[in-house]
């Protein structure tokens, strides 16, 4: 049965989704006036830095087209290096690469982990505006440096892609950081969907080019994550020129405030808490949000490992397990600063002094009680628990209706409040 089906019938029902194009456009198209064959030469070492496994990026198309570019550029196998992007996530394993990259790819090339925490893996490339740029040393000392990357709305950077695959997967524990940290968080230009004065988005563009950074492939991805628009080319123009595209795809008008809101989340996110808790984040800390403040969001996903279990994943539930409450937790951030990883504690906390989150279907629902959030079975006691508190929080009556926001693909539809008339 459709969950929705079970729906308390005083809810009056709004589905925010995308808007695809009818035909994807599956060629990849090259932006600007410089291809990967004018970069790449005989003889160069190549590092190609891909996305980790909680990217959907379909990287063995990105990938292996950017290999057969190489191959016929005279580029051999053994002057590539693969380089999972991790950021502060934990290793891929054996089968994550297989699954990411394919079996041809990953049996003929080297690939590599990155590692946030080994100084020796590290380049020093100054600081711009304060912030440090640690770069994986793979990506620095190369002859050509390629990326691939998934354009879709990011919490910080506005919109993932880019250069973002090499600044921040690649990047060091002290850049991860100071990019994550309260001080860029809380600045009114990082904001989901946000470009233009945007400081989160402007260091990784500005890192990207430091770093050498010269080309990559990225892609916008439709709702059940096959690419919809492929495009290659210098960092900054194709991050713009998807951008643009993404923006018609992604962002969905809803006409009313809501009471209640589903944060749908699918695929790689769901796997821990960590990542699967940007859904309701990226729903309620989205510009002109629909969520009326106290409205619970409900937030299926069956987190197989807790809370995750990379560094920054571990870091996000110590610190948000041991706080008294959110808004404690808030207030003890801003005045000590935190470690990367522990910056999804805090703008989880910004979300839950506001809304009570409700996680359906959990692996783990010790852990999702010990981060101050609502666990249960299924989602029918779900929407029953969401009636209770909106109904308390809004001083509504038991058959008084209430307005509920579906969003299916939280991570992929920012709706924005734009009432009509």
């Amino acid at each position: 049965m459709n969950a929705l089906e079970e729906l308390p019938p005083s809810w009056r029902v709004t589905r925010a989704v995308n808007c695809e194009p009818e035909a994807p456009h599956l060629a990849t198209q090259v932006i600007g006036d410089q291809c990967l064959a004018d970069l790449a030469r005989p003889g160069m070492r190549v590092t190609i830095a891909f996305t980790d496994a909680t990217r959907a990026c379909p990287d063995e198309r990105l990938v292996g087209d950017l290999l057969s570019e190489l191959d016929r550029c005279g580029v051999v196998p053994d002057h590539i290096t693969l380089i999972c992007a991790t950021g502060l996530h934990r290793p891929s394993t054996p089968a994550e690469r297989i699954a990411k990259l394919g079996t041809a790819i990953v049996s003929r090339y080297r690939i590599i982990d990155h590692n946030a925490l080994d100084p020796g893996g590290l380049v020093d490339l100054g600081t711009i505006d304060g912030i440090p740029l640690l770069i994986n040393r793979l990506c620095v000392e190369t002859d050509l440096l390629l990326a691939t990357g998934v354009v879709e709305p990011h919490q910080y950077a506005g919109y993932s892609g880019g250069a973002k695959t090499v600044v921040i997967g690649c990047g060091g524990e002290a850049t991860i950081s100071a990019t994550h940290g309260s001080s860029m968080l809380d600045h009114p230009g990082t904001r989901l969907g946000a470009i233009d004065g945007n400081p989160f988005q402007a260091f990784v563009r500005a890192g990207g080019e430091r770093a050498g950074l010269r080309y990559v492939v990225n892609t916008i991805l439709g709702d059940t994550g096959e690419p919809l628009l492929i495009a290659a080319g210098p960092p900054a123009l194709v991050h713009d020129y998807l951008v643009g595209r993404a923006r018609a795809i992604y962002e969905a008008p809803v006409a009313q405030p809501v009471h209640i809101a589903r944060a749908g989340v699918d695929g790689p996110k769901a796997v821990n808490l960590y990542q699967a808790s940007r859904a309701a984040t990226y729903l309620a800390l989205a510009e002109r949000t629909p969520l009326l403040p106290g409205a619970p969001i409900l937030l299926p996903a069956p987190i197989p490992e807790g809370a995750g279990e990379g560094a920054g994943e571990r870091r996000f539930f110590d610190v948000l397990s041991n706080a008294a409450s959110p808004q404690q937790l808030l207030d003890h951030l801003r005045r000590t600063g935190f470690p990367a990883g522990a910056q999804r504690a805090y703008i989880l906390a910004q979300v839950l002094v506001h809304h009570p989150i409700i996680v359906v279907g959990a692996h783990h629902p010790d852990v999702v009680r010990a981060c101050h959030m609502h666990a249960v079975p299924n989602m029918a006691a779900g929407f029953a628990l969401a009636d209770r508190l909106a109904r308390a929080t809004f001083n509504l009556a038991p058959n008084a209706p209430l307005e509920f926001l579906d969003v299916p693909h939280a991570l992929l539809t920012l709706p924005r409040l734009t009432p009509t008339g």
